[in-house]
């Protein structure tokens, strides 16, 4: 991978290689963001402010702004190597911002340049907590979306009615990632190794470990995972006047909370 060009960090290679390494646990990953854009543009029209909950390196907020020209994004996130990719990436980009917050903090939103927002969107980030802190999480965003708003979570949602079904899927799944790690994607341990051999995003990546613990040597994310409808659950208890699934795969679903 090549992530310097003339000199300087090639930002934009470096958020490329983020993007396959994600398709690679997940090949239906743009379908999800295309439906969580649609939604959007249905629900609050396309010229919306959006939060990038737990951004990474800015995946949703690329996608946005690529759509609406009129958008504006706020992406939030702790880990600091990721977000040095998505500064890096932005650098240029007048209508995204960036702003370091964790959410296990209850003051995080303080920290948020607008109070309020027309969509609150997230990808692949929230497994991480555990189901009280998600809980507490939904509660706390119900009052950063606006009145008419949306809130979705695109994540991880097994279904444990679904016992012989998620074997199967889960052994389908494996045979696909053998197939393309041998043919050299590289998977989420493979890319921080490759993140902190670099000399720009090394120290950045050093403090990431500190915070979450190091990826390379296994996974640091909550063991609680829950199913659509414990989602569509919580957010009307948190104060959505409405929620749903809107779009599944086999192992994933995206969640829309409306205010």
């Amino acid at each position: 991978m090549t992530t310097e060009t003339a000199g300087r960090t090639d930002w934009q290679a470096w958020q490329r290689s983020w993007d396959r390494q994600q398709e690679w646990y997940l090949p239906d990953r743009e379908e999800r963001f295309r439906v969580m854009l649609d939604m959007v543009e249905a629900v609050v029209g396309p010229a919306p402010r959006v939060l990038d909950l737990a951004c990474g390196t800015g995946s949703i907020s690329d996608r946005v702004l690529r759509r609406f020209p009129d958008a504006r994004t706020t992406g939030v996130d702790l880990d600091p190597a990721l977000l040095a990719i998505a500064r890096g990436h932005f650098a240029d980009e007048e209508r995204a911002e960036f702003v370091t917050a964790d959410l296990n903090d209850p003051d995080w939103t303080a920290r948020l340049p607008h109070r309020s927002y027309d969509a609150v969107l997230t990808a692949t980030a929230l497994h991480w907590l555990r189901t009280d802190a998600l809980r507490g999480l939904y509660g706390q965003l119900a009052s950063v979306v606006r009145e008419g708003g949306v809130f979705m979570n695109a994540d991880h949602m097994p279904d444990e009615d679904t016992p012989r079904l998620d074997e199967a899927v889960r052994a389908f799944e494996r045979s696909r990632k053998e197939r393309e790690k041998a043919a050299g994607v590289q998977d989420w341990a493979d890319w921080w190794g490759t993140v902190a051999a670099d000399p720009v995003l090394a120290d950045a990546a050093a403090e990431r470990f500190r915070i979450f613990g190091d990826p390379r040597t296994g996974d640091h994310f909550s063991d609680q995972v829950q199913a659509p409808a414990w989602h569509v659950r919580t957010l009307r208890e948190a104060g959505f006047a409405e929620a749903r699934p809107v779009w599944a795969s086999p192992s994933d679903a995206l969640v829309l909370g409306l205010r």
